[in-house]
């Protein structure tokens, strides 16, 4: 299955790369932003992803891009440490398009798809606590907690007990196993939607800690951004698009509202970003035809102030369970 970059236009616009421009594609994936870029200017590209598997992607187009392209295996929560390596400090532009990537749901060895029947991994790099790891350790309640929160399941907690009931008998090592008891917890009539979906979200956000890391990438990319830097991002659930709003819309000296995981943020210092648009940008109905994994996409982007950066907001990160709670089997 071919890759198709989601929103891909409207993130070139956002971005608005120049010649001789640094720019960071933090979620390199299989390269489609990064080709763009590269093709939009002549401008350099260091491209950051913590999933081993994109190497040979990476290399191939490191070779074809004349040396105006670096790949770095890192999360990238660590976009500053990368940059200062490669002898940069700053940066022109910052691109983001968060989740799962197509690659990885269409490897069924990745444990990341339902409908592939795999190993309960999910894991977005090679090492830490699997998806298996936390169903066989983690308790009801916090089972429960992470499907609620990360994954908006209305009966999380039916769905972690029927998961403790299960895992007393048989453990959980596939993910056609785990779907099937969810499924049955969750009940009802199937819709388009498996029942499964929501579990597995949370699931997934949890195994890779995905919202600390966009916290912690938005932190860094305030910091890495030169003035006038741009920073786009793609989010595709409203967990990861409700911080990314409240990050912004904060640091515009705006008042972004609250959530019932996510306190409203009292008005902080001089702002150190403009938003390009107050709305997000949605897909058109012909890209969702063409490519459905767009549909739910929403672009925020902003424009970087001379001001300094703000400290970390604690309040942006969900009260979820920790993933060090965890001990990886592997």
């Amino acid at each position: 299955m071919n890759h198709i970059p989601v929103l891909l236009e409207e993130v070139l616009v956002a971005l608005e790369a120049r010649n001789g421009g640094l720019y960071l594609d933090g979620t390199f994936g299989a390269g489609g932003y990064t080709r763009a870029i590269l093709a939009a200017a002549d401008c350099r590209v260091i491209g950051i992803d913590r999933d081993p598997a994109v190497r040979p992607v990476g290399e191939d187009l490191k070779r074809a891009s004349g040396g105006r392209f670096v790949l770095v295996e890192a999360p990238f929560s660590a976009m500053r440490n990368v940059v200062a390596d490669a002898g940069g400090n700053q940066v022109d532009g910052i691109v983001l398009d968060l989740g799962v990537s197509s690659m990885q749901l269409d490897q069924a060895e990745r444990g990341f798809s339902f409908s592939r029947p795999g190993p309960l991994d999910m894991r977005m790099s090679d090492t830490g606590p699997s998806a298996a790891d936390a169903v066989a350790q983690l308790s009801e309640k916090e089972l429960a907690d992470i499907f609620y929160i990360y994954g908006e399941e209305k009966k999380s907690r039916r769905v972690a007990a029927a998961i403790v009931r299960e895992r007393a008998e048989t453990p959980f090592v596939t993910t056609d196993h785990l779907a099937s008891v969810v499924a049955k917890a969750v009940g009802g009539k199937h819709t388009k939607t498996h029942p499964a979906t929501r579990s597995f979200q949370g699931l997934r956000i949890f195994v890779n800690d995905e919202l600390g890391e966009l916290v912690r990438a938005l932190s860094a990319a305030e910091q890495l951004l030169s003035p006038l830097g741009r920073l786009v991002v793609v989010t595709f659930h409203s967990l990861e698009d409700r911080i990314v709003k409240t990050f912004l819309r904060a640091r515009a000296g705006m008042n972004a509202g609250g959530s019932r995981h996510m306190p409203e943020l009292e008005q902080g210092p001089e702002p150190s970003f403009r938003l390009l648009s107050r709305k997000a940008i949605e897909p058109s109905v012909e890209e969702v035809n063409v490519n459905a994994r767009s549909r739910s996409a929403k672009l925020r982007a902003a424009i970087r102030t001379e001001a300094p950066s703000w400290p970390i907001d604690i309040s942006l990160f969900p009260n979820a369970p920790s993933l060090s709670r965890l001990e990886a089997s592997s």
